[in-house]
Order: C-alpha cells, then structure tokens, then sequence
C-alpha cells in the first residue's frame, strides 16, 4: 500500500470516529431525556470537530497535485480550531460538563482528533505557501461564533460553556477570556501558518 492511499484510509477512519462520536453522545443524551439539540450543536468542540471531519474527507478525496490553495486554507483553518478546542479544554474545561461525558467519545473529541489534524498538517503540509494575510480570515469563525453564543445565551439564558456564562463573575470576566482566547488564537494562527509553510519547504 502507498503513502497516498494509506493517509487516505486514516483520514476516512478518523473522521468516522469524530462523527461516531458525536452521534454516540447525542443519542445518549436523547435517550436520557436531556438533549438539547441547538446547544448541542452550538458547543465549539462540536463545530470545531465537523469542520475537522470535512478537512480530513476533503483531503483524502483530493490527490495532493489537484489541492487548491484554498483547500490548504481551509486545512489550515481546522488545524487552527481543533488545536483551540484542545487548549482550551486541557485549561479551562477539564472538569467541567460540556455534553460529552461518555469516556471515549471525550477523549476522541478533545484529545485524538486535535492531535490527529496536527500530525496531519505536518506530515502532509500545505501545497502552497500560507500567506498570513489570508490566515488572519480565519479568526471570522470563532468572532462570530462567540457573537452568537452571547446573543443567544442572552435570550435564553442558556450557555455552552462557564467561562462565557455572565453569571459567572459579569461580562467583564468573559471579556478577559475572550480577549485572551482571542490572542492564543493570533498565536496558534501564526504558529500552523509559519509550521506548514516550513514543513512545505522541507518536503519540497
């Protein structure tokens, strides 16, 4: 088996186990009688996850030769949200409830599949060179993601996660994690943008 058809198989069985995963911990939810589907599906490691699934199905239909530019932008960007979906967890989230409290489907969600797409970036880097001007769009998601959960959480009082919940210490508190978040976010933007575009003259 060659190089090619071996990451494409990997990719495929990772990302079935993201989306086994999801669905394993909504049907458990539902069969308990506390699923809540719009927070479900507004929770950033859920987002975050299926993006990560339509990156790895996307490249492993592809042939590297016929990749464009903005399918490394959006690997990229993936790479990107996933790798917040694990810091942030790792920091901020580790006890707390988030919706996935089935062992297995925690750990592939915020453990197996960030370090998935990261090995992905590196050991299958971008085709052309990430230019930062373009990368910096990625931040466009998570600012409009976060817009919608305080809007939302606003009017239903409901939020995925504490430390953008008011109650918990005012808007003040979730102006200083968002700003923070926001920065870690420029960080690792500029760390997959510089990583890739290196690994990319290495494999050159």
């Amino acid at each position: 088996m060659d190089r090619r058809a071996l990451l494409a198989i990997l990719r495929v069985g990772f990302a079935a186990l993201a989306v086994a995963a999801i669905l394993t911990q909504l049907l458990d939810l539902s069969g308990r009688g506390v699923l809540d589907p719009v927070n479900f599906f507004s929770y950033f490691t859920i987002q975050s996850n299926l993006i990560a699934v339509a990156a790895l199905l996307w490249t492993a239909a592809v042939p590297a030769e016929r990749r464009t530019p903005a399918h490394d932008l959006f690997r990229g960007a993936a790479t990107t949200y996933i790798t917040v979906t694990f810091v942030v967890f790792a920091l901020l989230l580790a006890d707390t409830d988030v919706d996935t409290a089935i062992p297995w489907v925690d750990r592939a969600l915020h453990r197996v599949m960030p370090i998935v797409l990261m090995a992905d970036w590196l050991i299958d880097p971008p085709r052309t060179a990430i230019q930062l001007r373009s990368a910096w769009w990625w931040l466009a998601y998570p600012v409009a993601w976060t817009a919608y959960i305080l809007v939302r959480g606003a009017i239903v009082n409901k939020y995925p996660y504490p430390f953008l919940d008011p109650a918990n210490g005012g808007y003040g508190t979730v102006a200083i994690y968002s700003v923070a978040i926001l920065l870690g976010m420029l960080g690792l933007i500029w760390a997959v943008t510089h990583i890739g575009n290196a690994m990319r003259a290495v494999r050159a």
